[in-house]
This record gives structure tokens, C-alpha cells and sequence, in this order.
């Protein structure tokens, strides 16, 4: 028998699932996990606290590559996260379905 939560869920996910799928909708609700990953290592860059590294990186780096790894390590991080999230809810979904015709 399942519980008036999980029967909720299965109706809202009922609802949202295809709309939670969205690559760009994924992006954007994921977007502060990515920043998680992507902020320390701004951080890291811009604060110069190992010296050696500084030197090398002012001499030797263009630091649009960094942006644009940055960038790309926000974004995947981001989509990857929302991604996960969809298929835990899609596997709850889909164990709940099969109980509730038990």
C-alpha cells in the first residue's frame, strides 16, 4: 500500500517529468551546483596564493582558455547534477508504479 506522499509524487511526476528533461531547463536549475565547482577555482586563480604557479600562469597563459574551461566544467557539472536528479526520480517513479499494481 503506498502512502499519500508517494502517491503525490507519482502524480506530480506524472505531470513534470518530460518538462524536467530539458536540457536548458536542467542547465539553469543545476547552474549553482556548477558554480560550486567553478567559483573555488576562480578563486584559487585570482587570490595567487601559490606564487610559482602565479608566475608560470602570468607568463605562459591566456586566460581566456581558463574562462572558457571554467565555463565548460560549470556547464557540464551543472547538467550532469540535473540529470542524475531525473533519473533517481524516474527510478522511484517506476519502482512506486510497479508496487501500486502489486
Amino acid at each position: 500500500m503506498l502512502t499519500q506522499e508517494e502517491k503525490d509524487f507519482i502524480v506530480y511526476w506524472e505531470a513534470n517529468r518530460l518538462k524536467q528533461k530539458k536540457y536548458f531547463r536542467s542547465w539553469l536549475v543545476g547552474l549553482p551546483v556548477g558554480l560550486l565547482f567553478g567559483i573555488p577555482i576562480i578563486l584559487n586563480y585570482a587570490t595567487g596564493w601559490y606564487k610559482r604557479a602565479a608566475m608560470v600562469a602570468g607568463s605562459k597563459f591566456n586566460p581566456m582558455v581558463l574562462i572558457i574551461a571554467i565555463l565548460l566544467i560549470i556547464t557540464f557539472s551543472a547538467i550532469f547534477y540535473r540529470q542524475h536528479q531525473w533519473e533517481q526520480h524516474e527510478q522511484k517513479y517506476r519502482e512506486l508504479k510497479q508496487q501500486e499494481g502489486l
